[in-house]
């Protein structure tokens, strides 16, 4: 959300940030929250004028009772009672105006970095480097879930009858990759400096509302029914909210943190071939990193946050390249986002496995998430970004690691993960 005093004073910047999200329909809300802001402060200035004249009366009841002038201190009581109500009126008419502009202000996306490139959809996103050499071996690369299935790793059909499409069950070595790699990652960023936590899986509405936009709390959330939670669709949801209505002090920034959570989706729509087995599912777990930093030290955390996906999926052999996400496809809160996309042999291309974003004060200004500083009080800057998240990170494993043969060597890494295996040997 940015600062209303800024739209204020910038609303030429404000529509052409919408531009350049290609969200012109949202452009006129810009003129219509400096009317409504406009209004309010001229209201609270007219109620804040009232509310001294009565506090003045009062005062002055009090002395005229006290000098026997009864008469006259009934007259003023009138009036004092005349204007508490006019003034009720103007209360009510604050409260009103208040929440005017705090809905649009909830849906104006907030100002992205100078050197996003411009594009309407992901089909711009710009490619930025490539990590390791892709390869496309002389044999044919099963589909994911096939190669899952040759292990008896993967059971689709019985999740199917328990819980519906979208589900798994994952099984024997398979099942035991999952949890190697989701230790190696834990592991890996702890020894970079992050301090490892797990949250809660639930979060109430006021954190939901606070870390993501409507848009993405529609598509994504699921609803406890009857009660104020929901059921996270990433760990960063909960780990941002930690922060809720919280003064921190300035000399203990940054906070570095990473977490394991698991995480739920709605995941709508159709998806093609190459999503099927478990690549978009409503179930998945996720080790996650977030930094909560100085407004002037998110750039180098935001370009430290991605480089420690591309150094994992490097240990592990994998191929990766990174993409700059274009001003259409970065969801309101972001100024900045780059996606890890890892390779797949079989569809001979690149696939996202992670997302690293840049919100700016974004979700601290929604949170209350501000920090003492020498200068006085101001907001956060908070950053996330997946490190690893399986089993869709189990697809670019398997396939970068899979021989003629079948069996999928184990990298040197994750050996110790795995009981000291060095191949997963086909069945």
């Amino acid at each position: 959300m940015l600062d209303l005093k800024f739209v204020r004073e910038n609303p030429e910047i404000v529509k052409e940030n919408l531009r350049k999200k290609f969200q012109d329909h949202k452009i006129e809300l810009v003129d219509k929250v400096i009317a409504y802001d406009e209004e309010s402060r001229k209201t609270q200035y007219e109620a804040d004028n009232i509310r001294a004249e009565r506090k003045k009366a009062s005062k002055l009841i009090g002395a005229l009772m006290g000098q026997g002038k009864k008469e006259e201190a009934e007259e003023l009581k009138v009036k004092v009672t005349k204007s508490g109500e006019y003034l009720s009126q103007l209360e009510q008419k604050e409260t009103e105006l208040a929440e005017k502009i705090k809905d649009i202000m909830m849906i104006i996306p907030n100002i992205i970095d100078d050197d996003v490139p411009i594009g309407k959809d992901d089909s711009f996103n710009v490619e930025v480097q490539k990590y390791g050499e892709p390869v496309v071996p002389d044999f044919e690369i099963p589909y994911h879930a096939e190669i899952m299935e040759s292990f008896n790793g993967l059971d689709l059909d019985s999740a199917r009858k328990v819980a519906g499409n979208g589900f798994y069950y994952l099984m024997g070595d398979i099942a035991r990759l999952h949890s190697a790699v989701i230790s190696y990652a834990r592991d890996f960023m702890i020894d970079r400096g992050f301090t490892y936590c797990v949250p809660p899986f639930m979060i109430r509405s006021d954190v939901v509302k606070g870390v993501m936009s409507f848009a993405e709390m529609e598509a994504m959330m699921y609803k406890i029914e009857g009660e104020d939670l929901f059921l996270i669709g990433t760990s960063e949801h909960s780990m941002i909210g930690k922060f809720i209505d919280t003064i921190l002090k300035e000399e203990n920034l940054p906070y570095t943190l990473t977490s394991y959570s698991p995480c739920f989706r709605k995941e709508k729509g159709a998806h093609g071939i190459e999503e099927r087995g478990v690549y978009r599912i409503h179930q998945f777990e996720k080790q996650e990193m977030i930094v909560v930093c100085k407004p002037e030290e998110s750039r180098m955390w935001f370009n430290k946050l991605w480089q420690n996906t591309v150094d994992l999926f490097r240990s592990l052999d994998i191929p990766v390249r990174t993409l700059e996400c274009c001003s259409g496809d970065l969801a309101d809160l972001k100024v900045k986002s780059i996606d890890v996309e890892a390779w797949s042999p079989r569809q001979k291309k690149y696939f996202e496995v992670g997302s690293c974003s840049n919100l700016g004060d974004a979700q601290a200004r929604r949170l209350k998430i501000r920090v003492n500083g020498e200068n006085g009080k101001y907001f956060a800057h908070t950053l996330n970004n997946t490190v690893v998240a399986p089993p869709r990170m189990l697809i670019a494993f398997l396939e970068n690691n899979i021989d003629a043969e079948g069996n999928v060597k184990i990298p040197k890494v994750l050996q110790p993960y795995m009981g000291g295996m060095e191949k997963i040997v086909k069945k």
